[in-house]
């Protein structure tokens, strides 16, 4: 699903400490959490493989950058073919989830639902719980209540 190769690119292509919380332990916790999300909605869980280990990889600062993840969208295709493969569909679905993970949507694609609800269950390592009425798949809801 995810190369050995796309993990190293992805950890050396972050600029910031990954001791941050945006670094390759929270990619980590929003693999497991994407895992455990996609096998009970069925979503595509190469998708949200690939998103988990993108998502963040674009990053600028640990407060706010918006366009963060149109950027990892943007690295995304520039990398696929030699470092991923996957169809023009799925590669829709993960422009999608990488470009909107951090605008609070909440109506997608499965898929793409599952990527955003794995990065907000993560949450609380910045202290923050995530709130029902900000996930979008109910496996995520359960898991916080």
């Amino acid at each position: 699903m995810v190369s050995k190769q796309l993990a190293k690119h992805c950890y050396q292509q972050y600029k910031m400490n990954h001791q941050g919380y945006h670094g390759y332990k929270h990619w980590s916790r929003v693999f497991q959490n994407g895992r455990h999300i996609a096998k009970a909605e069925n979503a595509n869980i190469k998708v949200v493989g690939l998103f988990s280990l993108l998502h963040d990889t674009q990053r600028i600062n640990e407060n706010r950058d918006p366009q963060h993840g149109y950027r990892a969208a943007q690295h995304a295709h520039s990398i696929r073919g030699r470092l991923f493969d996957i169809t023009d569909q799925e590669m829709r679905l993960l422009d999608e989830a990488l470009t909107y993970h951090s605008d609070g949507y909440t109506d997608a694609d499965i898929t793409v639902q599952t990527c955003w609800d794995a990065d907000r269950l993560d949450l609380t390592r910045v202290g923050i719980m995530p709130k029902a009425e900000k996930l979008c798949t109910q496996t995520a809801k359960d898991a916080i209540c």
